[in-house]
């Protein structure tokens, strides 16, 4: 094992990331050490790059998440991995285990958790620590560079559907079919629901189709969006805005049929109206879905494991990673970018 490793690190919030060459970081107790072979790239990274969020991460830090490799070292007390075995990181990095949120199956609203990529250095690099008693263990046979995306894209639009307390039969809406929003589609129609999606691009709605939505809108070229998706499905018993642009969830609201429940993922920089009389007169729900628990990621990844949810990638080297948030920005990315680890040339 080398000493030494590349990263993509954020020196400064705003700035391009760099990538230099940094020590491997050495396991504590509780920690493994992974050796990265892949990484998805998050809207969440980006958001981390820029600082655009409240609460600030602070430089220099590794962004990353979606991280997928095998494990190298453990420290002297761990139990639930060993060195050889393939597991992953994720948003929820670990949590203090002794609050109401944690005792009751909340850890993902822990006020003590750390955060992968955020408050703790993620998988935009050849080497990461993961806290061995929250990292999602890979199952076997399955690859690695498609489960990246799995690991946040995949298990917070599985919990965000199981959120909106649709059973199978009901229409569920899918708003914005992008990273997150085609993997929804999929565990969507995997759990039985009928999927409507409704985007801003025939392209994304195209590929909402080809994972089995039955009804898809364009909310740039509809001229009543809203009327198009009630006609279609007499009003969707559920809906998921994965979207970052603060119409669709006012679309959503007004998609669902009486009794019906919006669960938000997406994190526009901008508010949105929500119609109080209309909410209280149908008995609506509007939710935060944040992420998803440990026992979530390990139902998101048997689903994945039995080849139920197949996400759209491309593979990308880690030297490129301001390009690829500059085609995020753009929205010119089709479902996810994957980054190789495995070999990443040395920073000059």
């Amino acid at each position: 094992m080398s000493e030494k490793m590349q990263a993509a690190v954020v020196k400064e919030l705003g700035s391009p990331l760099v990538v230099e060459t940094r020590d491997v970081p050495t396991p504590g107790p509780f920690d493994a050490l992974v050796r990265v072979e892949y990484t998805g790239v998050c809207h969440t990274d980006l958001h981390a790059a820029h600082g655009d969020w409240p609460v600030k991460p602070a430089p220099p830090f590794v962004p990353g998440h979606e991280g997928a490799g095998t494990v190298v070292a453990v420290g002297d007390q761990v139990t639930r991995v060993a060195v050889g075995d393939r597991v992953g990181n994720a948003w929820l990095a670990s949590a203090c285990g002794e609050c109401e949120y944690c005792e009751t199956g909340w850890e993902t609203l822990c006020p003590r958790q750390q955060n992968s990529g955020y408050s703790v250095d993620g998988s935009f690099a050849q080497y990461m620590l993961v806290d061995s008693r929250y990292c999602p263990v890979i199952p076997d046979g399955v690859d690695l560079a498609a489960v990246a995306p799995i690991l946040c894209a995949g298990v917070t639009v599985y919990k965000g559907l199981k959120m909106t307390d649709t059973r199978p039969g009901q229409w569920v809406l899918i708003s914005g079919i992008g990273g997150l929003g085609h993997i929804a589609v999929q565990y969507a129609v995997a759990m039985g629901l009928r999927v409507a999606a409704i985007d801003v691009a025939d392209e994304k709605l195209a590929l909402a189709r080809r994972h089995g939505a039955e009804v898809g809108v364009n909310a740039r070229t509809s001229s009543d969006p809203v009327g198009e998706l009630t006609a279609a499905t007499g009003g969707v018993h559920g809906a998921l805005v994965t979207a970052v642009n603060a119409h669709a969830f006012p679309q959503a609201v007004g998609a669902l049929r009486r009794g019906g429940t919006v669960s938000l993922v997406g994190l526009p920089p901008e508010a949105f109206p929500l119609d109080i009389f209309t909410t209280v007169l149908f008995g609506l729900t509007v939710r935060g879905s944040i992420v998803g628990t440990r026992k979530d990621m390990e139902e998101a990844l048997d689903f994945f494991a039995r080849g139920k949810v197949a996400p759209t990638f491309t593979m990308r080297p880690m030297t490129q990673i301001n390009d690829i948030f500059a085609e995020m920005e753009a929205g010119a990315i089709d479902g996810r970018i994957v980054m190789e680890l495995a070999t990443v040339p040395a920073a000059g």
